[in-house]
């Protein structure tokens, strides 16, 4: 891997389409695993903490041999230190949104870059700021069906950019991988 000619083999434990595509945009051939957790909040854990040991618990999750570099990140959405996660339903995608809307939020990913038993783990935070909304715009983008496997009940890249009136950080961290620190902790391997 020409950028990183310590990584021969690479894996990235997520099922997340938007992730793969940003780790294949630094040039990397990797395996996609995918691992099995819970990924429910322990009472008063604060986002960033849970975040990160989402992305911990990941990487642990996966098998690897001593050589093969790992990749595990999560992401969130939070508001006032509220997690808001993936809606279970339009209504709660609409209580989300309606939420964001006028307002400015955190969007927090964790990450871990694990080789064999060694694990870093660190997290980025961005804020993004939505315009006012309507209900009628806001039903619509639910109606598309989008919100609803996306934390806080949308994405960046698609339906909802024009939702979106600024961000304060990595883009990509909104997207699901914040890659400029990412490439930092994959030169240190």
């Amino acid at each position: 891997m020409r950028d990183y000619p310590n990584i021969d083999r690479l894996v990235l434990a997520s099922a997340s389409p938007r992730r793969a595509e940003l780790l294949a945009s630094l040039g990397l051939e990797f395996e996609i695993r995918i691992p099995d957790i819970d990924e429910t909040p322990r009472p008063g854990e604060r986002p960033q903490a849970f975040a990160e040991r989402l992305a911990r618990e990941k990487a642990a999750a996966i098998e690897i041999d001593a050589e093969t570099v790992l990749i595990a990140a999560d992401t969130i959405v939070t508001r006032q230190d509220a997690i808001l996660g993936k809606p279970t339903d339009e209504a709660d995608a609409f209580t989300m949104l309606s939420s964001l809307a006028g307002r400015t939020h955190e969007v927090i990913t964790g990450v871990c870059a694990r080789r064999g038993a060694a694990f870093q783990v660190f997290s980025v935070s961005t804020e993004v700021v939505f315009r006012a909304l309507t209900e009628t715009e806001i039903r619509a983008y639910i109606a598309g069906g989008d919100p609803m496997d996306k934390a806080g009940a949308y994405a960046i890249q698609g339906g909802a950019a024009h939702m979106v009136k600024a961000i304060r950080g990595s883009y990509t961290n909104v997207v699901g991988l914040p890659l400029c620190e990412l490439h930092e902790v994959l030169v240190s391997f």
